[in-house]
């Protein structure tokens, strides 16, 4: 019974990501460069809501390593927080080798120190 609601929360982020591609992934993409579409399709399991925080693959930087991430933040919304885990976020651009700055805004979250976290 614990699979079935897995797969169905995990179907409606799905769900919920696409709706938001096709609304927004052109005018994403014009002006924050890289395809939002291979973004998600890339890095969506890194950066759910749901599971743990893992290291992301070597295709999911590539893709990340073209986007203009505080471009991307500044068009967050309450949706994609409610789907995406914007520490998690950061954490992937991070450790794909970007320069996140502590303090930048992504939608409602405030980027901390680099060394948070750690032990």
């Amino acid at each position: 019974m614990a699979v079935i609601g897995v797969v169905r929360c995990f179907g409606f982020a799905i769900f919920l990501m696409a709706g938001i591609v096709t609304l927004s992934s052109i005018g994403v993409s014009a002006q924050c460069g890289g395809s939002i579409t291979d973004l998600i399709f890339q890095c969506q399991q890194y950066v759910s809501k749901s599971g743990p925080k893992q290291a992301p693959s070597a295709g999911c930087c590539a893709v990340v390593k073209k986007l203009d991430i505080p471009c991307i933040c500044k068009l967050v919304t309450k949706e994609v927080e409610q789907a995406v885990s914007m520490e998690k976020v950061v954490y992937v651009g991070r450790t794909c080798g970007l320069t996140i700055l502590k303090g930048m805004k992504c939608g409602s979250y405030t980027v901390p120190d680099a060394r948070a976290g750690k032990a």
